[in-house]
């Protein structure tokens, strides 16, 4: 097979979903096309915004800090990386090694905080003795410490590498468990009345996981390849690989769950979305929907 563009041989990949043939080459180019033209299409980014990017050290963040970097270098943006330790024992480390290791290659600002220094408590604490799954407790203190980062750093965007497979998964499941209040916060921009909150983004939303695996590959950037230990019984998992077998038969699905997401997104946002204003937690004093924002309340329920 010749590349569809250039007409150079060996064919990387074929897009079942599109048709298209690439070259290595060729691939690299469109798929950075494509990133920063849907951050053109969204408004992602304006002129002079200072995005704080979550940089784990896995492929979907070093490929959006790849890409990004370039909006960064022609001064259109400031970027920097933030990357989270959350104390998981045997994981954790190899990860916030090869986050640095890029970070000063690609010569953006890097920094490193954790669970414990943030929370006074590991992940791998949390676990002992859990109250909710390890995806749920990560989740909230992650986007928490996040938040917060955030605001100590004047980023006025947090973006995170979010790709089409974590995004069909959010849909699908939300939708199975109807939870219609957090299916009206899943988005390619995540902007809240509250200014407290900084704005989330992905620039990765509509970019299948195979291809940004591929893109590193090709790139020949180092990622933590490693899969969290946590992360095999959870609910996402579950429905992660539920999409990925019903895509080998209908490979334009989580295309289509996206689409059909987005169309239906605003009557559920004024139906379903939160009508009270957020007050303050007591306790951190960030954003709260009661007198304990989720991550005080699920501190409190380890300490009781």
């Amino acid at each position: 097979m010749k590349c569809d563009y250039c007409g150079s041989i060996p064919v990387v990949i074929h897009r079942k979903h599109s048709g298209q043939k690439l070259c290595k080459d060729c691939f690299i180019q469109k798929m950075q096309e494509k990133v920063l033209k849907d951050i053109r299409k969204y408004k992602l980014v304006e002129k002079g915004d200072k995005i704080l990017l979550g940089l784990s050290g896995g492929k979907d963040s070093v490929m959006a800090l790849d890409i990004l970097k370039n909006l960064h270098e022609r001064g259109i943006v400031e970027v920097m990386a933030v990357t989270i330790d959350e104390g998981i024992s045997g994981y954790r480390a190899e990860g916030v090694e090869i986050a640095t290791k890029i970070a000063k290659e690609m010569d953006i600002k890097h920094r490193i905080v954790s669970f414990e220094e943030y929370l006074g408590v590991t992940l791998d604490e949390l676990m002992k003795k859990p109250q909710n799954g390890a995806c749920t407790y990560c989740g909230v203190f992650r986007r928490w410490i996040l938040n917060k980062v955030a605001r100590e750093e004047g980023a006025t965007k947090i973006a995170t590498g979010h790709n089409l497979d974590d995004e069909a998964q959010s849909i699908l499941m939300n939708y199975l468990e109807g939870n219609l209040d957090n299916l009206t916060r899943i988005g390619v921009k995540s902007q809240s009345k509250d200014p407290r909150f900084t704005v989330k983004i992905k620039p990765l939303r509509e970019v299948p996981e195979r291809e940004i695996a591929l893109y590193v590959l090709a790139r020949e950037l180092k990622v933590h390849l490693a899969g969290c230990p946590y992360a095999g019984d959870s609910f996402r998992a579950e429905v992660g690989q539920f999409l990925k077998e019903i895509s080998l038969k209908h490979p334009t699905i989580m295309y289509s769950t996206l689409r059909g997401f987005d169309r239906i997104k605003p009557v559920l946002k004024k139906e379903f979305s939160r009508k009270s204003p957020l007050t303050r937690c007591k306790v951190c004093g960030e954003p709260a929907a009661a007198n304990l924002c989720k991550a005080c309340s699920f501190l409190k329920e380890r300490n009781e």
